[in-house]
Formats: structure tokens, sequence, C-alpha cells
């Protein structure tokens, strides 16, 4: 044995001696406390015991600070787990599956029905009638671009990790998600200004009457050849979009606009205590981080639920029946598809032109 070696286990000796004869804890090895019903007879946690400490953080039991940040008082945010497994699992099932149903029933439809045709044909004269003016159109189609655009980045959020990664590779995917954040966040604006418009230009023509409701009884006539059930310049089907993209559109918004400043717009908890008069019981304090979570699965879940109505306004308005795209392309639609689909409104503007005829002076 060296001489190093042998200094160092004289001094390990001396201590060990030392401590006996002393009688000083500092080498003394205590059993371990036994718990019992969960508590410990003091420790570093004083009577609770270790699995309650934990299990309080894990549930999201806040503790105190003396930083700015309230926040940090909170190790762990337990609902997170929860709001993740919803929006990987449920909702993500579910809105592949909606969409999935939903085109499989237009195709359906599209081998069954065929296309809606003109069955007085196009106008041998080639009349048409002014159906959308320019700030019309600009609204339609600002509003469906962005929203399309919109979808498709929202889209590639929730499910382009599954399969795009393996399409384009990792980098690629990474370039088109940071880059399809940006657009989300920017043409957000937009779509929301977009829903703005269209309620100011068509909410007078949007208002549900009776005819509306013959209208529905009828199956707008989608569904027989030859059946034209009378429609204003609206028929309850288009005023059925135009509230779903209203209403679901300003949800939409304000829930966007609660992702794009977290922590500063919080729109659930008050929210929850208006729905809870109903006789509801959803939680009306929420943490900052809470409301965030909220905003963001609200956000998923109207966005799943418009762009599966969109897919059957989209549809119908091209594939689905003959003239009704010439109304947002060129904004003149055949005066014989509007008698047909819009036989009270071709009426109204008859006698708007009759009338204004006779009111003209005589020369």
């Amino acid at each position: 044995m060296t001489g190093k070696k042998l200094r160092r286990l004289l001094a390990v000796l001396s201590i060990l001696v030392f401590a006996g004869l002393t009688g000083s804890p500092m080498l003394s090895v205590q059993p371990a406390a036994a718990q019992s019903g969960g508590q410990v007879p003091g420790g570093w946690s004083g009577s609770t015991s270790d699995a309650e400490f934990w299990r309080a953080i894990r549930k999201g039991v806040r503790g105190t600070v003396s930083i700015p940040d309230k926040k940090a008082a909170q190790l762990v945010q337990s609902d997170g787990d929860e709001f993740r497994a919803f929006r990987n699992g449920k909702m993500a099932s579910t809105g592949v599956t909606a969409m999935i149903i939903v085109v499989l029933v237009l195709f359906v439809f599209f081998i069954i029905r065929g296309k809606i045709k003109i069955d007085a044909g196009r106008d041998p004269e080639g009349q048409t009638i002014e159906r959308f003016n320019t700030l019309e159109r600009f609204t339609h189609w600002m509003t469906a671009s962005s929203f399309i655009i919109l979808s498709l980045t929202g889209l590639n959020v929730l499910y382009g990790k599954l399969f795009m990664p393996v399409l384009i590779g990792k980098e690629a995917f990474a370039a088109v998600s940071m880059w399809g954040k940006m657009a989300h966040n920017y043409i957000a604006w937009a779509f929301m200004i977009g829903i703005v418009m269209m309620f100011i230009l068509w909410v007078k023509d949007n208002i549900p009457g009776p005819t509306d409701i013959k209208w529905l009884a009828k199956g707008g006539g989608l569904f027989a050849k030859g059946m034209h059930p009378p429609a204003k310049r609206f028929n309850a089907g288009q005023k059925l979009i135009f509230w779903s993209v209203i209403v679901g559109g300003a949800s939409l918004s304000t829930s966007g606009l609660a992702l794009l400043f977290p922590f500063e717009l919080q729109m659930f908890a008050g929210t929850f205590k208006i729905i809870n008069v109903f006789g509801f019981d959803f939680p009306t304090v929420l943490s900052p981080l809470q409301e965030t979570q909220y905003a963001l699965m609200w956000h998923g879940i109207v966005g799943i639920g418009m762009i599966v109505i969109i897919i059957a306004h989209i549809y119908i308005g091209s594939l689905g029946m003959e003239g009704a795209i010439d109304a947002v392309a060129d904004g003149h639609v055949d005066r014989n598809w509007a008698i047909e689909h819009h036989g009270l409104w071709v009426e109204e503007l008859d006698n708007e032109a009759t009338a204004g005829a006779e009111s003209q002076p005589a020369e």
C-alpha cells in the first residue's frame, strides 16, 4: 500500500472513531419513518406525505412567489395533459371524420342527382341580372380566399405532423409550418374585416321569413328536377350559410384574438358565467393559461365545423349547380336561372323597374 492511500485510510478511521466517541450524528443513519394513512412523523414536508405533496403539484395547486410573474407559483399545469389528449385524440379524429363524411355525402349526391341544370335553359337572348356588385364580389372573395388559407394552415397545425414530414421531410415541414403560422396570424385580419363587411352588406336580405319555411319543406328543390320553391334574393339554405359564417366567423375571430394576445384577452370565464344561468356548471374562475387552452380548443372546434359547412357551400356554388358561379364571377346571372332559384327576387326587381319607368316624365 502506498503512503498516499495509507494516509487516506487513517483519516477515514479517525473520523469514524471521533464520531463514535462524541455521539455525533454526522454519520448516523436513522431508519426511515413509516407512513401511516398518508402521514409521516415530521420530515421536510411536515405531516404531509410525499405522495400527497406531489399530487397537489400535479393538480396545479399554486404556491407563493415574490416575483412579479405570479404564474411562476404554479409548478405544473395538469390541464395541459387533458387538453393535449383531447386535441390530439377526440377532436382530431372527429374533425377528420366529419370532413370525410361531408365529401362522401356530396359525392353520392352528385352521382344520384347530378349537376342541377337550368330547366328552361339559359336565356336565348342572353339576358342577365346583376346579382352582386363590385364591392359585394370583393367582399366575398376576400373573405373566401382568406378563409381557405386559414383553413389550410390551421389543418396543417392539427394534422400536418402526422404525414407531412414523411412526404416532404422534416426541414421542409418546419419551414412550411413557420410560414403557415405567419400567414395564419396576418391573413386572419382580412377574414375578420370580410366578416364585418358581409354582415353590413347582406344582413338585410338574410332575415328569416315565411318563404324560408316553405323552401326548407321542399328541400329547396335540390332533390327533384323541375321543383323550384319561391325564394327572395337569398333562399333559406343561403341564409343558413350566411348566419353560420357570421356567427362562426365572429367566434373564430374572438378566440383567434385571444390566441394572438395570450394572457391579455380572456373571454371564457365571463362566457361560462352567462351559460351557467341556464343550469350548466362550467368553471368561472380560470387562470390565464386555462383561458388560452380553452381558446385554442374552441378555435379548432369551430374552425373544423366551418370547414365542413364551406365544403358544402363550395360544391353547390360550383360543381353542383349550373350558373351559380356566375354570381361571384362577373356578378351577373342568367335571367332564367334567377327566375327558377330566386323568383320572388326577380319579381321585386321587375316591379322596381316598372315603377321607375312609370315615374319618368313623358316626353
